[in-house]
């Protein structure tokens, strides 16, 4: 091992995630085990450029692998993007005496770490948290489990009152240029059809496909819609589309919104942050830098900013077909 890395800092980056507290506790935990300084960024690369460091301990972290959010704070830092701004950060890194640093959050977060990195050379290492579960190297981001929890819960309980008043409810999930939390809730959910952004639908279809749920003797319906889709302008356009189209169809519509990105986190995500949180603290000590930790068929794997950035995780074509069988 290369035990040069004497202190390590952490910053939380970009939309919250339930499980960035897990990985802060086990990148502090972890630095603890291995005798290692380690100092937590308050508000992302803002605070960074402000020097709002924190030293941490394993007893800074009891208590908050179960608690969503993030203890560090988060912020988009529109200074950072400067170079004036990074460098006012690699001055604060320098005054003290920090060695590498482990940023938490999506593709934003590690393009600006990549940049950082090119700039002054300083080790990084990225650690996926993100719900939308959009970040190309790794087969899950940290928050992508709980958050379709969190939906399909939301689907549940929106079912029953669809069934009641015989409704078609068109219910908008967070999603912007990725369909992986509308696509996989949407199955889990049994919804009737599934709009994500990879896939054009388009009016026509959706129309046809609805009516032919209702001929099929189904009395509501429920359509779960990423917000990236461009079926229709926006969901409220599509509702009132489908409206005028088909008339007997009385239509809800229900956007979840950020109570998708809140909540304690599942097991499944505070055991992934826990695994990505002491691999990226090894693999800094191991002299690594500029990469990214995922996890592909439940092992921990490595992967380079640039490519984790630039990739495009792909929907899963087969769930997409499957979704189309089920909703008959």
């Amino acid at each position: 091992m290369n035990l040069q890395v004497k202190k390590i800092a952490v910053l939380t980056s970009g939309g919250d995630a339930p499980g960035m507290n897990a990985a802060i506790r086990a990148v502090v935990r972890a630095c603890a085990y291995y005798s290692i300084d380690c100092f937590g960024v308050y508000r992302g690369y803002q605070g960074l450029i402000e020097g709002d460091f924190k030293q941490m301990n394993a007893r800074s972290v009891h208590n908050i692998i179960n608690k969503g959010g993030t203890i560090l704070k988060s912020a988009r830092s529109q200074e950072f993007r400067t170079k004036e701004g990074r460098k006012k950060a690699y001055e604060n890194l320098m005054e003290n005496e920090i060695d590498a640093l482990i940023l938490i959050g999506g593709d934003g977060t590690f393009t600006g770490g990549m940049v950082f990195n090119k700039e002054f050379n300083f080790p990084v290492v990225g650690i996926p948290g993100t719900i939308d579960n959009d970040i190309y190297g790794t087969n899950f981001t940290i928050g992508f489990d709980t958050a379709l929890n969190t939906v399909v819960d939301a689907l549940d309980k929106i079912r029953d009152t669809a069934s009641s008043h015989n409704r078609l409810f068109l219910v908008e999930v967070m999603g912007r240029d990725a369909g992986f939390i509308a696509l996989n809730s949407g199955v889990g959910a049994g919804a009737e059809e599934i709009l994500i952004p990879e896939e054009d639908l388009g009016l026509d279809r959706l129309l046809l496909s609805l009516e032919r749920s209702r001929r099929s003797g189904k009395s509501s319906s429920i359509v779960v819609v990423s917000e990236g889709d461009k079926t229709g302008d926006n969901v409220f356009e599509l509702a009132a589309y489908i409206e005028k189209n088909l008339a007997l169809y009385e239509v809800r519509v229900s956007v979840l919104g950020h109570m998708q990105r809140g909540g304690s986190p599942s097991c499944f995500d505070r055991v992934l942050a826990s695994r990505m949180g002491v691999k990226s603290v090894e693999l800094l000590i191991d002299g690594n830098s500029n990469i990214m930790v995922g996890i592909d068929d439940n092992k921990m794997v490595t992967i380079p900013l640039e490519k984790a950035v630039k990739g495009k995780h792909t929907i899963n074509k087969e769930l997409l077909r499957m979704s189309d069988i089920l909703s008959v």
